[in-house]
């Protein structure tokens, strides 16, 4: 399996880029919001990937984040999603927007993938619904970047950037479960706060999750 690759981008097409790893080509496919925020030829990247292998192709999938590419394979385990529909939900929605989707079970955010109907939407959301909590709770790690372009002899070193919007949101569903709430109830408030107040810190979502929380009448 390869699990990441950091080298240079020898071209960037509609769906794909080419990573030179050290005179060692090697075609990434990638969601078009990632392919958005790639550097541009001859510089270096670093990427988690996932290896799909099939009877008569094999093909990677590049990720910014782990986070991301969790959902990439837990989007792929339901019945009617293929690589290509994944890649779509994780380009129109984000990681974030795509554990929002399925937190609350708004399967017409997820329905707003191109290619994607609302029969597959909704299982998406049935299916991983109960997943929700624990990638959530990924995302407060790191995405990779590539610090220099490799020569034959350097190295790429990879650098941490925590997006805070999503450390808070995993900070914050790390509060709710201490203070004895369900994750499926917690990521799902967590993922509403998150919506009304995309800034928010983990203070304010954990106060405004609580309130979301709090018993009605």
């Amino acid at each position: 399996m390869i699990g990441k690759l950091s080298g240079r981008i020898d071209y960037k097409a509609a769906d794909h880029i080419l990573i030179d790893v050290r005179g060692v080509g090697y075609l990434v496919y990638c969601s078009d919001r990632t392919l958005a925020t790639l550097p541009g030829v001859g510089e270096a990247v670093a990427l988690f990937t996932d290896l799909v292998v099939r009877e008569d192709l094999m093909q990677l999938f590049g990720f910014p984040t782990l986070a991301e590419k969790e959902w990439h394979r837990l989007l792929m385990s339901v019945q009617g999603v293929g690589a290509k529909a994944s890649l779509a939900i994780l380009g129109t929605l984000g990681p974030d927007g795509v554990s929002r989707a399925i937190a609350l079970g708004d399967w017409n955010a997820v329905k707003a993938a191109k290619g994607i109907g609302p029969k597959i939407a909704q299982r998406i959301v049935l299916d991983l619904k109960d997943k929700a909590p624990t990638v959530m709770a990924m995302s407060g790690g790191v995405a990779q970047s590539a610090e220099e372009v490799p020569g034959d002899d350097a190295v790429i070193e990879p650098i941490a950037v925590a997006p805070p919007t999503s450390s808070a949101q995993a900070d914050a569903l790390s509060a709710l479960g201490n203070l004895g709430y369900g994750p499926s109830d917690a990521a799902a408030a967590v993922a509403q706060a998150a919506g009304e107040d995309p800034s928010a810190d983990t203070p304010d979502l954990i106060r405004a999750a609580l309130k979301l929380l709090a018993p009605k009448g």
